[in-house]
């Protein structure tokens, strides 16, 4: 648990009511809500929920710098999204060999884990549609970057990014790659994401796929 910071949120689903209402414009039958798991998700089914749209999940895999795993020096999809930070690259000397490694070993990774999370469920359809990219917030954007241009590559007709808090610099570097990024909080003194949330625990597989088990019985029911 984490001191609250004003402005910030109880958990994951506060967060994501409150997103949905800077996203009321896409309250449509049409609209494809994707969380990026895992924290992403319950946001993302919470806007999801309000909005009336459907929900599922993409993931994106952080690529680590060779000698600190922790350090992110781009990131890739599922379906081979990539976002590089051709910068640090250089800067650390990292090979084209080991990107490479790296990009293929993730790629396969986040294959992997889509699967698991959906389940039997289809993957949803993304072209002509309007995808709502959601995570609980941005710090530098990597993985956000990689998850736009996954989206892109599937023919949708907007794609939007939502985070409920973020760096002025991520949100700002967003814009470049999203047709909108919805970011109501952008803190001056911005820290890490989860110092804006009075809980902050981690979320784990089963209740990433519960949430999209649960959205999905909904919507068949017509809820």
């Amino acid at each position: 648990m984490n001191s609250l910071l004003a402005p910030g949120f109880r958990d994951r689903g506060d967060a994501g009511r409150f997103l949905a209402r800077h996203l009321a414009a896409y309250r449509t039958t049409d609209t494809l809500v994707l969380g990026i798991p895992r924290g992403g998700v319950p946001v993302a089914a919470a806007v999801a929920r309000a909005l009336g749209a459907d929900l599922d999940v993409l993931v994106a895999r952080k690529l680590g710098a060779p000698d600190s795993p922790e350090l992110a020096i781009g990131a890739v999809t599922a379906n081979g999204g990539r976002y590089l930070n051709e910068d640090m690259i250089r800067d650390l000397g990292v090979s084209q060999e080991y990107v490479e490694s790296v990009t293929a070993e993730e790629t396969e990774e986040a294959r992997r884990r889509e699967e698991r999370f959906r389940g039997d469920s289809p993957k949803a359809e993304f072209k002509g549609r309007v995808v709502i990219l959601v995570d609980d917030g941005l710090a530098t954007g990597a993985t956000m970057r990689a998850a736009v241009r996954s989206v892109r590559r599937q023919g949708p007709a907007q794609v939007v990014v939502a985070v409920p808090v973020g760096s002025i610099e991520a949100c700002g570097a967003l814009r470049k790659e999203a047709d909108e990024v919805v970011c109501p909080r952008t803190p001056v003194d911005f820290m890490a994401v989860g110092i804006y949330y009075a809980d902050f625990t981690q979320t784990p597989d089963s209740e990433v796929r519960r949430r999209l088990h649960d959205h999905q019985t909904s919507r068949a029911k017509g809820a």
